[in-house]
């Protein structure tokens, strides 16, 4: 079965070609960066892959007189060899034509301080994610038009009940979507989390324990949806904090978890400030905690966190595709009360979400929006709480039960 599928990140490599020197594709491996980048291929832009053992040997044993051969070119999987980096910032102060170098890279190495070094200002990053629904059902989502707009009235693609759990536990990575068998998803998930600890941790760091990395990441699983607490976790693996941190900070740069950062007012002293976490993908949550449609429908305790990380993700990407600068956070004070996602657009307004595993929903269940509300003040502009339903219900001033369906929603 070959998915032919339409990547709203398209648009904004075009438009960055037209006018960057360097572009680069970021995101986690076999999330479809190659076959995007390869849509720019031509006979003045060749193709060429570090996975190539060759070419690979060629870019670090003499980066320069690698570079100086190319004109312009697609680079892919340039994480392999960083020191590459230099000589292409060479290349460009020399020649600063838009357009001359599209790079991929698995790892996201603006975190690389060689990256900052030698590109910044010169460069521009866009992230590919594995599919998000949108592109899956071939719209132009416009959710956050919505919801920084009048609000949402209906949703017009609802998944609702057992295809909502079905589609959150397949993800959005095109092999996982190619398999219509949980068991061939999860075979595919071992074999891609092994080979990606065992080969892209070596070209980013220089740790040794792989072992208590894959132990971490098994452990992050069962705590997603949760505040991180260094501690805790460094404890339950036998690592120290300091390197549980430092393992969680690889495992961010690999794309495989979100550190979502705490919102927060200097004025206001109850609240938190401890960041959260939340996996990439939801279909390697659900197969790293061995959940299946059966599971969840015996026990939907479990559909909670799942379903977070899934909303998560396809806001991040509804963020990207839209180009607008929105930060993304979360809200929780000392008593307890909590807005699982906070969005604060350019403008300083701010939208609150709360994401609800449930077919209906209670005023009870926008407490919690109701304090953000209080503690935004003029600056709030709507509050939506996210369900498992197919309409759209006011629940009083700036604030409305929404479908999940409507993050996907044209």
């Amino acid at each position: 079965m070959t998915l032919i599928i339409k990547r709203l990140a398209e648009r904004q490599v075009r438009e960055a070609l037209a006018d960057s020197p360097v572009v680069l594709i970021k995101g986690p491996r076999q999330s479809g960066k190659t076959t995007l980048a390869r849509l720019f291929e031509d006979e003045t832009r060749p193709y060429l892959t570090l996975d190539d053992d060759t070419l690979l040997n060629a870019a670090q044993t003499d980066p320069v007189g690698f570079v100086r051969g190319l004109d312009t070119a697609i680079i892919d999987e340039v994480q392999r060899a960083p020191t590459l980096l230099r000589s292409l910032k060479k290349a460009v102060d020399e020649d600063r034509r838009p357009g001359r170098f599209l790079l991929t890279g698995s790892a996201d190495l603006m975190t690389l301080p060689i990256v900052s070094e030698s590109l910044a200002g010169r460069m521009e990053s866009i992230t590919l994610y594995p599919f998000g629904t949108a592109e899956l059902r071939g719209v132009t989502p416009g959710f956050l038009e919505r919801l920084f707009g009048d609000g949402h009235e209906i949703s017009t693609d609802p998944l609702i009940g057992d295809a909502l759990i079905t589609h959150i536990l397949t993800g959005g990575y095109p092999e996982m979507v190619r398999r219509s068998s949980p068991q061939r998803r999860s075979i595919w998930v071992r074999d891609y989390l092994d080979a990606m600890v065992q080969r892209d941790v070596r070209d980013i760091s220089e740790i040794e324990k792989f072992d208590e990395l894959r132990q971490l990441l098994r452990l992050l699983s069962h705590h997603a949806g949760q505040l991180l607490n260094f501690s805790r976790m460094g404890r339950d693996t036998g690592l120290d904090s300091k390197t549980a941190a430092r393992y969680l900070a690889l495992l961010e740069q690999l794309f495989l978890v979100h550190r979502i950062e705490a919102w927060h007012r200097n004025d206001l002293k109850r609240l938190l400030k401890t960041p959260k976490l939340a996996f990439v993908d939801s279909g390697i949550l659900a197969a790293q905690r061995g959940l299946t449609l059966e599971s969840l429908t015996r026990d939907r305790t479990a559909f909670g966190p799942i379903l977070e990380s899934f909303a998560v993700s396809e806001m991040i990407k509804l963020i990207g595709w839209s180009g607008q600068d929105i930060r993304l956070s979360h809200f929780r004070d000392k008593d307890g009360s909590e807005v699982d996602l906070v969005l604060e657009d350019g403008a300083g307004r701010i939208c609150g979400i709360e994401i609800k595993a449930s077919a209906t929903v209670k005023n009870s269940d926008f407490s919690g929006l109701r304090k953000f509300r209080a503690a935004a003040g003029t600056r709030f502009h709507r509050g939506c709480v996210l369900y498992d339903g197919a309409a759209a219900v006011p629940f009083g001033d700036r604030l409305q039960a929404v479908p999940i369906s409507a993050l996907w929603g044209v």
